[in-house]
């Protein structure tokens, strides 16, 4: 896999996965429970949706909804086994090791992270006199 701010750049250039963002309710979710406990969220994630060789409704397991983690793994193309594939050459129909699921799972945080970021009200700036 490439390097986080590659792929982040990357994916900024496709119309659909850039057309991806955290909700309020999203937001609210991850203040309310940590990023620790998202990234747990996500870890569990890929390994239950990803790491399998073939995983079960695979193409259709990831839902687009629910969870801050689903819209991030849909923004990072890290959704199915074929969005791999396609975007970061992870070959289907093999395990995927510990590694590359830590590497998915930075990813899929760095977006949460970034997403975080760029939706916070700037700060209000009074002219100086």
């Amino acid at each position: 896999m490439q390097s986080i701010e590659t792929a982040l750049e990357k994916l900024e250039k496709s119309r659909f996965r850039a057309s991806f963002h955290l909700t309020r309710k999203d937001i609210e979710y991850i203040k309310e429970k940590g990023l620790d406990t998202v990234r747990r969220h996500a870890e569990d994630f890929v390994k239950t949706k990803l790491a399998p060789a073939q995983p079960l409704n695979d193409g259709k397991q990831t839902p687009t909804h629910g969870h801050p983690v689903f819209r991030a793994m849909h923004a990072t193309a890290c959704c199915c086994r074929g969005c791999l594939n396609k975007w970061y050459k992870v070959p289907k129909n093999r395990e995927l090791t510990p590694a590359q699921q830590e590497k998915i799972v930075n990813l899929i945080m760095a977006w949460i992270e970034k997403q975080l970021i760029s939706q916070q009200p700037a700060e209000r700036q009074t002219p100086c006199g």
